[in-house]
């Protein structure tokens, strides 16, 4: 098959290309710089330079594939004239014309957990977005939203927390199951999902491990030699103040609040709940930890 991966190599694209190229796939990745060029080619791929801003980039990048991974890249949190939701629109858009231009038959979208809700899900009504405007793609394209939960490389940022107070802190967790998520998890769904013969469309939920606050926080703990570290929540407001404190656009900030209150209140992960995967992932937090505990170290 001829597919096409969107979002560079980063965590999902790496092993998502080295898994289809292992696989005798012809894959062309898309990554905006060209940095990114010689390390696509030593994976065995081909690399297509150019902006995901630009449609008829786009367009002509498509054009023959069998499939198409597409997925909106990170963008800077800490840009005050950033509007994150404007920008998922403009990308969801340009996929959606390109898609349709190019004939493509086969469409796995990387979207998020809660991207069911509308509102009341912060910045996820973004992939709301996203998946609304690709859903309009003609009845004949297979269409997959990927719907991750939790990353697990988002523990990163109480790392100097933990050091400096001892504490997990944030305004969700504690006794609530969280369903965590490794991207090599989701390379392998995605994997999966382009290479299917299947046809409609189709919601699937990628979880790694379902764990509460307090458990992730004793897992992380053990790891890093602070068996008791534990996970305290604390209200909005304060994860809102400590976020903006830190430079963070406002608007963005309290999205993420948002989220997370949707988190604790269950709100944002009932969809989940009701069509969670029979088989969880294969990397557990306990794997991850160890990853975890090797940045904690470094750091000190």
């Amino acid at each position: 098959m001829k597919i096409v991966v969107t979002g560079s190599i980063g965590h999902i694209g790496k092993p998502l290309t080295t898994s289809l190229v292992q696989q005798g796939h012809g894959v062309t990745v898309i990554s905006s710089t060209s940095d990114r060029q010689p390390e696509i080619e030593n994976l065995g791929a081909t690399a297509a330079i150019g902006s995901l801003e630009d449609e008829a980039f786009l367009t002509t990048t498509f054009a023959r594939a069998d499939a198409v991974y597409t997925m909106v890249p990170p963008n800077n949190y800490f840009d005050p004239s950033l509007d994150l939701l404007a920008y998922y629109r403009r990308l969801g858009t340009n996929y959606a014309n390109a898609l349709q231009q190019a004939e493509v038959k086969r469409v796995v979208n990387l979207s998020s957990i809660g991207a069911h809700l509308a509102e009341g899900n912060g910045i996820l009504v973004g992939a709301h977005d996203v998946e609304q405007l690709l859903n309009q793609l003609p009845p004949a394209v297979s269409l997959t939203h990927l719907r991750p939960t939790s990353f697990y490389y988002n523990l990163y940022a109480y790392v100097d927390l933990i050091k400096q107070q001892g504490i997990i802190a944030t305004n969700y967790g504690d006794r609530n199951v969280i369903p965590w998520v490794s991207p090599l998890d989701i390379a392998d769904a995605a994997a999966e999902e382009l290479v299917s013969n299947a046809t409609g469309r189709k919601i699937r939920y990628v979880c790694s491990d379902e764990l509460t606050g307090e458990q992730t926080a004793r897992i992380l703990g053990a790891a890093i030699g602070k068996p008791n570290l534990p996970w305290v929540v604390v209200p909005d407001e304060q994860v809102l103040q400590g976020l903006t404190s830190v430079g963070m656009n406002p608007k963005i900030a309290a999205g993420l609040v948002e989220l997370y209150a949707g988190l604790q209140s269950g709100h944002l992960s009932e969809d989940y709940f009701r069509n969670r995967p029979a088989i969880l992932g294969k990397v557990k937090l306990s794997h991850f930890a160890q990853e975890f505990a090797g940045a904690f170290h470094q750091n000190s």
